[in-house]
């Protein structure tokens, strides 16, 4: 793209235009398979997607999901003056407009309120959007009630467009109250992922419609089960120690601390095995921590690993553990897609009462529950289930059935879909996009482009 190329006007965008940009943070991520999949589902059903993301990708390695996306890529500059002609070309194009001088002004009231540098960086990343955003879109799409939605809100204030928002977690627990009621009175709708999660928004709303409660749903077609032989295994034979799974980044309101101080106090003759699969700040912390209590030789830090490896995983453990918590600065999980992933496979899980976990898991029918933080409690229920395979198999089956029953891909995407505008019913009813030749498709050339490159 030539960014000195002559100015021109924002295109008036056609009513009838069903094109979408989804605004991520970035793009793509192994923390963010049910983004994905969602992007995914709703191509199948018909939308026209745009990918735009604030930040290059991080992760070597992508899910399956992404290879099979066929939306274009648009990457903003991830900090202003690294990219500084594509800022200067976006402002000079839009500050004659009749819309600059309003979202100037509302982006100035938001800057008194939030003084950092971080609120300067999302006004240029929205006047970049705003200039070179195809003139076929007629709707933005956030993921994320802060920073994503920040550049939607005002991109679309600069091109006169309606917006959405979905929040999920962080976003929402970080976000100051007083942004996340403007930003859900500026928005056309607003979707969450979680029951817990729509009470708050709605308190802080204009009208009660202007959320609305959509699980993510877990593409079940993606996760199919395998026959799962009851395991014998409890924790009496060293040969044949129980194998304890836990994905998730390593960050502190995942609660691995706690996880690694409650396996520390399980009894000496139970025997037993942890894999940890996921990246983050935390991992070096919590693999000295192991270390000083004992633990390194029983457990396994995979790393980041690709959905292939992960749904390995889910189909080789005993059990799955995930001990969420609220975290100093007040985030916290909202339903954590990795517990869905493993009840999809009959695994018993093991969570806390934090959020929205009691949502999917009914303690002691789909899976077990224990209070955040309680270390006791959590080593309790480890115990319970390493030497209970019986145990295991019970909570393991009901917690699939239930999954299937309530928490599908299908039954969630359509309430979506149906947001923008899409009425089919299912994958069917849609214009299937097919992307011929995976090598040449877009998150290839997001994984290898370099910090410069931009789609």
């Amino acid at each position: 793209m030539n960014v000195l190329a002559a100015v021109q006007a924002p295109a008036p965008v056609s009513p009838e235009s069903r094109a979408v940009a989804y605004v991520l943070k970035g793009y793509p991520r192994l923390s963010e398979t049910f983004i994905a999949q969602e992007i995914r589902a709703l191509e199948q059903r018909g939308l026209d997607i745009r990918i735009v993301s604030l930040r290059h990708p991080t992760d070597r390695a992508v899910h399956p999901v992404n290879r099979e996306i066929v939306a274009p890529l648009l990457y903003l500059p991830e900090y202003l003056y690294q990219e500084p002609r594509r800022v200067f070309a976006a402002w000079r194009a839009l500050r004659r407009q009749p819309t600059y001088g309003p979202t100037f002004a509302a982006w100035l009231r938001d800057l008194r309120r939030d003084p950092t540098p971080n609120r300067i960086r999302r006004f240029g990343q929205a006047l970049v959007l705003a200039h070179e955003l195809a003139r076929d879109v007629g709707w933005l799409h956030a993921h994320f009630l802060h920073t994503p939605a920040s550049v939607a809100r005002y991109a679309a204030m600069l091109r006169g467009l309606p917006w959405s928002v979905s929040a999920h977690a962080k976003d929402i627990w970080t976000t100051p109250a007083w942004e996340k009621r403007e930003k859900l009175a500026d928005c056309r709708w607003a979707v969450t992922c979680t029951a817990f999660n729509a009470e708050h928004l709605g308190a802080l709303a204009p009208r009660a419609d202007r959320v609305e409660l959509v699980y993510h749903g877990l593409d079940l077609g993606r996760f199919p089960p395998e026959p799962r032989a009851a395991s014998p295994v409890d924790g009496s034979d060293p040969a044949h120690p129980a194998l304890v799974l836990s994905v998730g980044r390593a960050v502190a309101k995942k609660g691995f601390d706690v996880l690694l101080d409650a396996l520390a106090r399980l009894p000496a003759g139970l025997h037993w095995r942890l894999v940890h699969i996921g990246g983050g700040p935390l991992r070096k912390r919590l693999r000295r921590q192991a270390g000083r209590l004992g633990l390194a030789d029983r457990i396994v830090w995979m790393g980041s690993q690709p959905q292939e490896t992960v749904l390995a995983q889910y189909r080789r453990a005993d059990l799955f553990v995930l001990p969420c918590r609220v975290d100093d600065a007040g985030d916290r999980d909202g339903l954590p897609n990795v517990l869905m992933e493993a009840q999809s496979q009959g695994l018993a899980c093991l969570s806390t009462t934090v959020s929205a976990v009691p949502e999917l898991i009914d303690d002691d029918r789909t899976g077990l529950l224990v209070p955040a933080e309680d270390v006791q409690a959590l080593a309790g229920a480890l115990a319970r289930l390493i030497g209970d395979p019986a145990l295991r198999a019970r909570l393991g089956a009901a917690g699939q059935a239930a999954l299937r029953e309530r928490f599908s891909l299908d039954r969630w995407i359509a309430p979506l879909a149906r947001r923008f505008g899409l009425e089919a019913p299912g994958k069917e009813g849609g214009t299937v996009k097919a992307n011929a030749d995976p090598k040449t498709s877009a998150i290839d050339t997001a994984v290898c482009a370099s910090p410069s490159t931009h789609r």
